[in-house]
Order: structure tokens, then C-alpha cells, then sequence
């Protein structure tokens, strides 16, 4: 700590003198006298040449009593408007740390050249051991930052493990889970669903080392395995049945594309970390990780479908999967290598000539960022038009709003419709009522 402190005085000190001296743009040693210049001996600068002075000076070294006492009662001011704990310590060390890459840049590119260093040594010689003294305080400020920042990670851990905060009711917060998504969840199916089987081999793994006999004290809980897979079974077919009649035009590779898309690793656990499923999640690690949260959430999702049936499961999974492609686009989720092969397959089902590229407009041509019009002609009326920087991809942009057209999914096609499935359970009401 003490060390910590004076290099932040000396970086300080140092920083303060840098930024407030004034130099002016060139320095004279001496007039220029042929006595004078007589009378130096061998091997010493003229005396009365004239230097360029750098763009900044950097002093390495403590100045008179004056300015040091000056700077002391300048750090005591601003004392009281610094930081304190480790916060402080951690803006401190990352601020001289900067500071002493910033001197060393300095060195590299000018040097510390002076006329009191010619008498002790060459300029040469003074810049390798400056050089060598901020390595070594470099290499001491990286070890503090790397013990620092292994801190910080070790207590936002502590602070965000919500099951270790005290009063935590596990249960009342399955329960309050349960009324949030407003669905009715057995609360034991709930209970499994986050339970996964990395927490059970770690919990395993820990009774053998207190040397607790398993036979004993059984950990009587079972993981969420069956759950999620009955939950990704059943995503997938509701998805896929849904797409299929929302789109009966687009072929069952782009619907199979979307689906990946939506039952992927990454959309359902963005969806279950903003459902706060990381809080609840009884895993190894924690953070818990996407494939940990991607499980529980389909867990989740299989619970549901054993507690309320297949038609709450169904809204369930439409109102948080279906919504995640707003603002993505067919072929961001489908990869399509040849579109223009794709389609002249799809006109030839039709029974559509091929279609013809024609150049409608160019752009900047002899630029270096040209911009291509390329239209797509059938039958002499055009299909589509897409730009592009070079021909090749102007045809096959062209080609992919072409495919749009046909399979419906447009930028401006109609948005979900989200009434069907309660226009269905009024009609059952109705039908039970009378």
C-alpha cells in the first residue's frame, strides 16, 4: 500500500509540473562569444547552439522545496474529492498506469535530452534506463490491475447470488415466478424444471468431500432432463405448425432456418435471462451459462405443457419466441449461398421463365465505391430490383427481395396476428355457456 502511495504521488507530481510548465520554442545556452566557445573543453555541445526545445517536458526527478510544498498542499485540497476504498484505489492505479505509458511513449519518441545529462551520461544511455524503470513499474501496476479487476469479479459474484442474500424464501419465489407469467404451474413440475443436473453432481460432489454418506442423507431432487425435452419437442412442432400456415409458401428448409432460429442457444436465453430465470436456476456456476439457462427455460416450457395442457403452452411459447424476430430478416436466419439458383427453381415450380438481370442504374462507377441497380425481368415486366457495390451482388440482392415477394415475408407484410388464439377460447365459452 505504501508502495501504491508514492508512485501515486510521484505520477501525480509528476502529471501536475508536465501540464504546467510553459516553454517557450526554442532555448539559447549562451550568446555566441569565439572566447567562449575557446574555452570549453573537448567533447562537450557547443555552448552556443541553439536546441529545439520538445512539445512537452516531462520531469523524472523532485524539484525545490517551493513547488514540492506547493504540490503537497495542492494533493491535501483535493483530497477530500477523490473516491475512497476500492474504488479509488482501482481509478488510482488504472490513472498512473496510463500516466507511466504515456511518459514511456514520450521517451520513445523524443528522449530525455539535457545539458546536465551530457555531464553524467549520453542521452542514449539515460533512455534505456528510464525505459527499463517503467517497465519494471508497468509490469508491478499490470500484477495490481489483474488482483484488482479478480476482486471486483469475486464480489459482484457475492453481490448478485440473490439465493444468498438473506430472508430468501426459495419457495415464495417459485410461487411469485408462477403469478408473474400469470400461468398455472404445478409448483413441484416448476420446482424440477429448474433444477439442473449440473447442481446435482456438484452437490454430489460435495457431501463426498464432507464425507457424508449418500445412503444416509439422500439428495432427494430430480433434474429438469425429461422436462426440457418434452419442451423442445413441443416447441418446435407448435413453431413449426405455425409457420407452415402462416407462410404456406416458404419451403420447409426457411422454416426449419426459423425455428433453429427461435429454439437456438442464443434467443431463448436472452429470453429467460430477461424472464430473471438466472436468479432461480439451481446450477454449478454462476453466472449461469446460455446453454444452462436455454434448458431451464425449455424446462420451464415442458412443465407448463404437463400442468395447463397444449393450448396455454402453445400462447406461452408464441408471446415470448414468436415476437423475437422483429426486426430480422429472412435471410439473416436462412443462409442461402445461391439465390439466384434458388430462384429459378421456385419460378420454374410456378412455371415462370427464368428471370433476366438488366443494369436500371449506376452510381460513382469510377470510384472507389460504386453503387449497382440491378433489375430482375420476367416475362418483360420487372420481378425485383436490389443495389449492390459490385454487379454479382446487385443480382443476387435483387434475387433475395425477389424470394421475399414470393414467399410472402416482406419487410411490409402484415405483423402476427395475435387474436386467433382468444377469439378461439371466446368461441368455446360461448359455445360452453349456451
Amino acid at each position: 500500500m505504501a508502495e501504491m502511495n508514492r508512485l501515486q504521488y510521484e505520477m501525480e507530481y509528476t502529471e501536475g509540473i508536465s501540464q504546467r510548465m510553459r516553454v517557450p520554442e526554442k532555448l539559447k545556452v549562451a550568446p555566441q562569444n569565439a572566447d567562449l566557445e575557446k574555452g570549453v573543453p573537448e567533447g562537450f555541445p557547443n555552448a552556443s547552439v541553439t536546441m529545439q526545445v520538445p512539445e512537452r517536458i516531462v520531469v523524472a526527478g523532485p524539484l525545490g522545496g517551493e513547488a514540492e510544498e506547493r504540490t503537497f498542499h495542492e494533493r491535501k485540497r483535493h483530497a477530500a474529492e477523490r473516491p475512497t476504498g476500492p474504488e479509488r484505489l482501482h481509478s488510482s492505479t488504472r490513472r498512473a498506469y496510463q500516466q507511466v505509458l504515456d511518459v514511456l511513449d514520450e521517451n520513445r519518441r523524443y528522449g530525455l535530452t539535457n545539458f546536465d545529462s551530457t555531464l553524467e551520461g549520453t542521452p542514449d544511455d539515460m533512455t534505456v534506463v528510464d525505459a527499463a524503470s517503467l517497465r519494471r513499474q508497468i509490469i508491478k501496476l499490470n500484477r495490481r490491475l489483474q488482483l484488482l479487476e479478480e476482486e471486483n469479479k469475486e464480489r459482484a459474484k457475492r453481490e448478485m447470488i440473490m439465493s444468498e442474500q438473506p430472508n430468501w424464501d426459495y419457495h415464495a419465489e417459485i410461487q411469485a415466478f408462477s403469478h408473474r407469467l400469470q400461468e398455472d404451474f404445478s409448483l413441484e413440475l416448476l420446482k424440477t424444471a429448474f433444477v439442473n443436473r449440473c447442481y446435482l453432481e456438484s452437490e454430489a460432489e460435495r457431501r463426498r468431500q464432507l464425507g457424508v454418506d449418500e445412503d444416509a442423507v439422500a439428495l432427494s431432487l430430480q433434474d429438469n432432463t425429461g422436462l426440457a425435452e418434452r419442451g423442445l419437442r413441443f416447441a418446435r412442432a407448435y413453431l413449426r405448425e405455425r409457420f407452415e400456415s402462416a407462410y404456406p409458401d416458404l419451403p420447409a428448409q426457411g422454416v426449419g432456418a426459423i425455428v433453429n432460429f427461435l429454439t437456438g442457444q442464443e434467443r431463448v436465453s436472452f429470453v429467460a435471462r430477461n424472464l430473471s430465470l438466472q436468479d432461480l436456476a439451481l446450477c454449478r456456476d454462476f453466472p449461469a451459462p446460455p446453454q444452462v439457462l436455454r434448458r431451464t427455460f425449455l424446462a420451464v416450457i415442458g412443465a407448463l405443457l404437463e400442468s395447463s395442457g397444449a393450448e396455454r403452452t402453445g400462447i406461452f411459447v408464441r408471446d415470448f419466441l414468436i415476437p423475437q424476430l422483429i426486426g430480422k430478416d429472412l435471410f439473416e436466419i436462412w443462409e442461402v449461398v445461391n439465390p439466384m439458383g434458388l430462384l429459378v427453381e421456385e419460378l420454374t415450380k410456378r412455371n415462370i421463365s427464368a428471370p433476366e438481370p438488366r443494369i436500371t442504374r449506376q452510381l460513382g462507377v469510377s470510384t472507389v465505391l460504386p453503387v449497382y441497380f440491378v433489375g430482375l425481368y420476367c416475362d418483360k415486366k420487372l420481378l425485383a430490383e436490389g443495389p449492390g457495390e459490385t454487379l454479382l451482388a446487385a443480382e443476387e440482392e435483387a434475387a433475395r427481395v425477389a424470394l421475399r415477394k414470393l414467399y410472402g415475408y416482406t419487410e411490409n407484410r402484415r405483423p402476427w396476428d395475435y387474436s386467433k388464439p382468444k377469439q378461439g377460447l371466446a368461441a368455446q365459452k360461448a359455445i360452453s355457456s349456451s
